[in-house]
């Protein structure tokens, strides 16, 4: 019977291994399956003795090809490697890793989200004759072996919203946080909270955490890996991948495939190596601290010296952060300087922080993730405009602390007393006021304002019915204008709206149907000319300009291409401008270039203009005239600007600043889900789409189809996503409201 448990075992390694190598031919996989038949072939020939001697020998053959094959392992055997069912999940972890854990949030197919495990559990260390339990948070994706309701570890939106609520449940308790990273992507639902704003919450919430975060990388998907992978040190197992995209969704981006179309093998796996998913490629581009080693293909349920060796780095890991930010640790920080992970495990340390060891971590985290990708853009300033930047930022910063924060703070303060004063001495001169009074007709008197005072105190209720598009008053005109044609409203069928003729349209019109109010598309310039004031304003950092880090096979030749329609090298604009007597920073992504994608050179210019509006103190927009997410070329180079972009603005913020967010044309990916989302102002244009999937690859992944209007701003408004929808024609108008309304102790400028 032993036996035949032997065997059975045997035929999975070799089913396993089939699975792994795509069922390619492979003159090693081929002798194992010849080898394996032809023992089962001798088994009722053969005595019990020659049979567990021959059965030894087959077993070794077997480690020793699996050794062999694991050096011809590529990057799509390892994307199948971290798929496969019989591949290590979090339960495992759980019940090998830590000493003891319950389970939170629902158990099983009984949760709010089976694909986000929460756990509260404790490594048990030996101090001496004393036994410590040291408790930690433990969150993550489960795939489970093979459970559907798992949904291959694609969490919801609640699943996320859940994992957020018990970090800060850790916060709390002041306890570590451990995340294992299980997931090919987070799943595109759009209703209330919304996939994307809600992984842009959880990147904007976690940059703040003040207790050390440890992630493990599995499978690292996009910004389903974002949503819990912002940590302090990231580990990666040495067969996981962490990615921009799939590599099936990279192959369909590249082929362009409609229809149900299926993506060639060839050009998966081709996509799989350019994007530079594995362990090595991020651990050599400093995306993640160190590579846990596996067996070979692979760590399975059953693979208990793995066990250990991830107990031991984890403990290190946690013990690393929390040394960086302690006082007392000159032998332990020593110690734990050793190359092997079980040096460090024998290194005790409290993991509970002091308030000013939690302001460092933070501190910490911060300038991690600030100094990640920096060589993956190309910078042409000169070395004169470098320097010069750099002393013009420690000018401002000493300007801001001084007016704002010494003057500015005691000027503040004394305003507020007069006003304490002001307002006891009113009321005690409006009663002596009445009690001096001897007739009705002299209470009854009313107080005059001048028209200049009554003004000033309803102008923000009142309403200009006048046009907002006068003669002469826009500086860019549509070239759409010179178009000698008419167009038709989508909407003439229902709405009985005419023809309306280019030069009208695209000019006095504003690209607005003038019956029914729907938006056609008008090119970025417009809205920098025609509501930004670009023409007045200052851009800066233009001479950062988008790179090919990764050497992506023809990716140079399209950049060039954009370069060249678009007259930018970037698809990021970052400009300081003044409208209506306020100064502002605005951020704009241009949809022409690349889709409006964000890579390495989009997302330092975002992170240095939210740094220049908080050293000058000014409010920051952002406007998105339209954005396909992150750039699938530049690969974990794209995907690190979520939380570096996210964290710089959640500092911004922090600071006082007033963010303020608007959409226009399509917006989806990883910038709704990281940077855009975040802002507390959002608001779209009637012409913007919003969402963190477009129709296509939501049908693509759960092969739900998407209704024609899922994504419009009618519908983001109502899930909650935005706050509001503007009429292009009033955007400006609308621009000047909300700096004079919104953020309260967050108007730089006032």
């Amino acid at each position: 019977m032993n036996i035949d448990k032997r065997i059975d075992a045997l035929s999975e390694r070799l089913n396993y291994i089939k699975d792994i190598f795509g069922n390619l031919e492979n003159a090693n996989i081929s002798m194992l399956g010849s080898e394996l038949d032809e023992f089962r072939g001798l088994r009722g020939t053969i005595s019990t003795k020659d049979s567990l001697s021959k059965l030894a020998r087959l077993e070794d053959l077997f480690s020793f090809l699996e050794s062999k094959l694991e050096k011809e392992l590529t990057p799509m055997d390892r994307v199948r490697i971290v798929r496969h069912p019989q591949r290590i999940c979090l339960t495992d972890i759980l019940e090998n890793v830590y000493d003891n854990y319950t389970e939170l949030g629902g158990l099983g197919e009984f949760s709010i989200d089976p694909s986000m495990l929460i756990a509260q559990a404790y490594i048990t260390r030996r101090v001496g004759q004393k036994v410590v339990h040291q408790p930690v948070m433990v969150i993550g994706q489960e795939k489970g072996h093979g459970q559907e309701f798992r949904n291959g570890g694609s969490a919801k939106p609640w699943g996320n919203a859940k994992a957020l609520h018990y970090m800060k449940v850790a916060q709390a308790e002041g306890i570590p946080i451990h995340t294992y990273i299980f997931t090919p992507g987070s799943y595109p639902i759009e209703d209330y909270p919304g996939a994307a704003q809600q992984i842009a919450k959880n990147i904007y919430e976690m940059g703040k955490i003040d207790v050390p975060i440890i992630s493990v990388i599995s499978e690292g998907g996009s910004g389903g890996a974002e949503a819990i992978g912002l940590a302090d040190r990231r580990l990666m197992l040495s067969h996981g991948y962490y990615s921009v995209i799939s590599p099936e969704g990279a192959a369909a981006i590249e082929a362009n495939l409609k229809g149900g179309k299926r993506v060639d093998n060839a050009l998966i796996g081709n996509c799989a190596r350019k994007l530079g998913i594995t362990a090595e490629d991020n651990l050599e581009m400093g995306y993640i601290d160190r590579v846990v080693q596996e067996p070979h293909l692979g760590a399975k349920p059953a693979s208990y010296d793995f066990f250990r060796t991830l107990r031991s780095e984890v403990i290190r890991a946690t013990n690393e952060v929390c040394i960086s930010v302690k006082g007392l640790k000159l032998f332990r920080a020593m110690a734990l300087k050793q190359k092997g992970p079980e040096e460090g495990e024998d290194v005790f340390m409290r993991w509970a922080l002091s308030s000013r060891a939690r302001a460092r971590l933070v501190e910490k985290r911060y300038e991690k993730f600030r100094n990640l990708s920096t060589s993956a853009y190309m910078d042409q300033r000169s070395l004169f405009l470098k320097m010069g930047a750099a002393v013009q930022g420690v000018a401002w910063s000493t300007k801001s602390l001084f007016v704002y924060n010494l003057v500015g703070r005691t000027v503040r303060a004394a305003k507020q007393g007069m006003e304490e004063i002001q307002a006891e001495a009113h009321l005690v001169k409006e009663r002596t006021a009445r009690l001096l009074k001897k007739n009705s007709a002299e209470n009854g008197s009313s107080v005059k304002i001048s028209s200049e005072v009554r003004d000033k105190l309803l102008c923000l209720s009142t309403s200009d019915q006048s046009p907002c598009f006068e003669e002469g008053r826009w500086k860019y005109s549509s070239p759409k204008c010179k178009d000698d044609r008419t167009f038709t409203c989508p909407n003439s069928a229902s709405e009985g709206c005419l023809d309306l003729w280019a030069p009208d349209l695209f000019g006095d019109f504003a690209g607005v149907c003038s019956n029914c109010g729907h938006h056609f598309p008008m090119e970025y310039q417009w809205y920098l000319y025609n509501v930004f004031n670009y023409a007045e304003g200052f851009e800066f950092n233009s001479g950062i300009e988008s790179a090919n880090p990764l050497g992506y096979e023809g990716f140079d030749l399209k950049l060039d291409e954009a370069r060249k329609k678009t007259g930018l090298r970037s698809s990021c604009i970052t400009f300081e401008t003044r409208m209506d007597g306020i100064n502002a920073v605005v951020i704009c992504l241009a949809a022409p270039f690349r889709g409006g994608s964000v890579g390495a050179a989009e997302g330092e210019k975002i992170i240095r203009a939210a740094e220049r509006a908080q050293r000058k103190q000014l409010p920051l927009i952002f406007y998105a005239h339209g954005t396909a997410g992150i750039r699938i070329q530049e690969g974990t180079n794209g995907v690190l600007q979520m939380p570096r972009c996210t964290m710089a603005l959640r500092k911004y913020v922090d600071a006082g600043g007033l963010y303020l967010v608007i959409y226009d044309t399509n917006s989806y990916g990883g910038s709704v889900a990281s940077f855009l989302g975040c802002s507390p102002y959002q608001f779209g244009i009637r012409s913007s789409k919003i969402g963190f999937a477009g129709p296509r690859v939501i049908t693509e992944t759960t092969g739900i189809p998407v209704p024609p209007n899922y994504h419009n701003a009618w519908n983001a408004l109502a899930r909650g996503h935005i706050q509001g929808i503007w009429d292009r024609r009033e955007m400006g108008r609308n621009i000047g409201q909300a700096l004079m309304t919104m953020g309260g102790r967050n108007l730089y400028y006032r």
